[in-house]
């Protein structure tokens, strides 16, 4: 007989292998390599766990059944019991679609100002607050990493770090819910600057990036950068540091560049430049791949195109809007206070749809 599974067993092999390696005191020693080995391991364990119930219910319906023919008290057992195999094999099914391999890395948000001068600078910092009170709310740290503020309090750029206290389960990882952000925010309300009570349209771009947790995952030739240092400055350009602390970081082969200024010493600065630069690299890698691979399914939720419209934030009808997935309430009010799940849940769940509809019709 075919196994239905068997696709399931070098994953549990490799389970066992993962279990072994972390064990071993030393592969701790090594942080990045240890959190890794960590974020695969709580992933397989879905399947790991998965597999046991399934195989379970099986063996059970399966023992029923040879002993229905002898003990009518069996047979009466034997619907359930085929129930209960069908179900977990279902739920088998669906942890065995590939499922995004960096949903439990950490990330690195930005965030920038787009058309609309000093309206769309406020909603990125209106945007800033609702990811931050989001990250409170799901029991994660926030690190602001870099920022440039406008004199009316909005932000024309910033970067934050987003980090989860533990591994646990990949599906609840920073990763696995903030990739659905990237993209345009629209809003539209009446700007603080406009005497008319006009109704007024801006955006502003955020980017999502998983963050590296081992240096080497990333390589990058200290022969590729180009390192500048100047002075930090503040709103309006005005100098906020009498010493060249700021670092602008260039990669030559891809013209990716990152400033920092935030840090009061340039080798922080350059630290926390780094650590971005290695993040943009790493995304550039997987969308490259995802270009390559003519079988590899592209998200029809995450797109890679940073100007695709994602969302709608209506003011005027306290109404949010998801342009991908349909999603519509009007709680916008709650949205901001960092009432983020639903609309993230709809992202989620469109995504798995379309992964389940895509491994059915490869089955």
């Amino acid at each position: 007989m075919t196994d239905p599974f068997a696709a399931a067993r070098p994953l549990l092999v490799e389970h066992a292998e993962i279990e072994r390696a972390l064990a071993d005191p030393g592969v701790h020693a090594d942080a990045g390599r240890a959190r890794s080995l960590g974020r695969r391991y709580a992933e397989l364990n879905q399947v790991a766990g998965a597999f046991r119930s399934w195989e379970q219910a099986h063996d059970d319906a399966e023992a029923a059944a040879e002993l229905a023919a002898e003990d009518e008290s069996f047979a009466a057992e034997l619907p359930a019991l085929r129930a209960a195999a069908d179900e977990a094999a279902d739920r088998l099914r669906r942890v065995l679609v590939p499922r995004d391999p960096d949903d439990g890395r950490d990330v690195i948000l930005e965030i920038k100002a787009g058309e609309g001068g000093d309206e769309s600078a406020l909603f990125a910092g209106d945007l800033l607050r609702m990811y931050l009170r989001y990250a409170e709310r799901r029991g994660w740290s926030t690190q602001l990493l870099s920022a440039t503020e406008t004199e009316l309090g909005g932000y024309k750029d910033v970067q934050v770090a987003v980090k989860a206290r533990s591994v646990g389960d990949p599906a609840e990882g920073v990763w696995a819910s903030l990739k659905y952000e990237g993209g345009v925010h629209r809003v539209q309300r009446v700007p603080v600057t406009e005497s008319q009570g006009r109704i007024h349209t801006s955006a502003a771009g955020v980017l999502v990036m998983p963050e590296v947790d081992d240096p080497g995952e990333v390589e990058i030739d200290q022969n590729d950068l180009r390192i500048d240092v100047y002075r930090s400055s503040g709103p309006g350009g005005q100098s906020v540091n009498t010493t060249d602390s700021a670092v602008r970081i260039t990669h030559v082969p891809t013209g990716i560049v990152v400033s920092m200024q935030n840090e009061k010493s340039q080798l922080q600065n350059k630290e926390q430049a780094m650590r971005v630069l290695r993040a943009r690299l790493l995304a550039a890698q997987a969308e490259a791949a995802a270009a390559q691979a003519a079988d590899m399914r592209r998200s029809q939720v995450r797109t890679v195109d940073r100007s695709e419209r994602i969302r709608t934030y209506n003011f005027p009808e306290n109404r949010i809007a998801d342009h991908r997935t349909g999603y519509k309430a009007y709680n916008l009010d709650h949205v901001l206070a960092g009432d983020l799940d639903p609309v993230v849940r709809s992202a989620i769940d469109a995504d798995e749809a379309a992964r389940l509809a895509a491994a059915g019709s490869h089955a």
